[in-house]
């Protein structure tokens, strides 16, 4: 699916550093056309694609006038747009995983219960995606939807999943962060942005099974997450719960929002088992 916006692109599609035969760099560059698209960007001309994706003019030519020919994009003018075909690719992956489906009814009780909107995310690299969400009401000025990415370092999910790792591939994943050349996503006074203090919270994360974030990712903005885990125990995903800092207190979250969250979070870890 298109790339959310607060990504920045522009570096060339490289392989990984250890390419084997079976790497086709030909369907790299065309997915990282795809990835160039995002709200901010619905109509791109020739050069502009070639910048964010760090390919030449000809190269990208060619991407492009695939994914028309292919029913992916179209060409109005000098400019050229996603389909509505790009769905298809994002929702083969809803459709092969079953998570979303098995946790919905259970996010649903949970927001009838809180009143407060629920989440479920995986990790992918650096970042979180949004693989189920249950709305109450708008508190954020971002739009949160299944696809949406956002930064695992500053986000409840993300450090419930950040948590889950390995201490090894924690640290990868920390040091990638840091070493953006931009951050994906501008974050608040608030937001934990000293490496160790970083480390700290998500320690924490593991000793106490939740992560809770206040006001990082957006002011205003309060989260709280716990783990959901497979039938071998293993954390594949995170659900949380977005809620007004102004009108939430933290004995609230403690003695009301938390507990809840943790039996639906249980009940989808209890349906992915079987």
């Amino acid at each position: 699916m298109p790339a959310d916006d607060h990504q920045e692109l522009g570096e060339p599609v490289d392989a990984p550093e250890q390419e084997s035969a079976e790497f086709v760099r030909a369907l790299a560059r065309g997915l990282a056309v795809i990835e160039a698209f995002g709200q901010q960007h619905s109509g791109l001309t020739l050069t502009e694609v070639a910048k964010r994706t760090g390919v030449s003019r000809a190269t990208a030519r060619r991407l492009l006038l695939t994914l028309t020919a292919l029913g992916y994009a179209a060409q109005v003018g000098r400019q050229f747009t996603l389909r509505p075909k790009v769905l298809s690719l994002g929702l083969a992956y809803i459709a092969s995983f079953s998570l979303p489906s098995l946790a919905r009814p259970f996010m649903e009780e949970l927001v009838e219960q809180v009143h407060e909107s629920c989440s479920v995310s995986v990790l992918d690299g650096i970042d979180i995606v949004y693989v189920a969400r249950v709305p109450s009401k708008r508190i954020m000025s971002i739009d949160i939807g299944v696809g949406t990415r956002l930064p695992a370092t500053i986000t409840s999910m993300g450090r419930v999943l950040l948590a889950a790792l390995p201490d090894d591939a924690l640290q990868a994943v920390l040091a990638a962060a840091r070493n953006q050349s931009r951050p994906s996503y501008l974050p608040t006074n608030h937001a934990l942005t000293d490496p160790e203090a970083l480390a700290a919270a998500i320690r924490q994360c593991r000793q106490q099974g939740f992560a809770f974030v206040d006001q990082e990712l957006e002011e205003g903005l309060r989260s709280i997450a716990v783990p959901i885990r497979d039938r071998n125990g293993l954390v594949v995903a995170a659900m949380n719960l977005g809620m007004h800092a102004a009108l939430v207190s933290w004995e609230r979250v403690l003695d009301e929002i938390l507990p809840a969250l943790r039996t639906a979070a249980d009940g989808v870890s209890r349906a992915l088992r079987f």
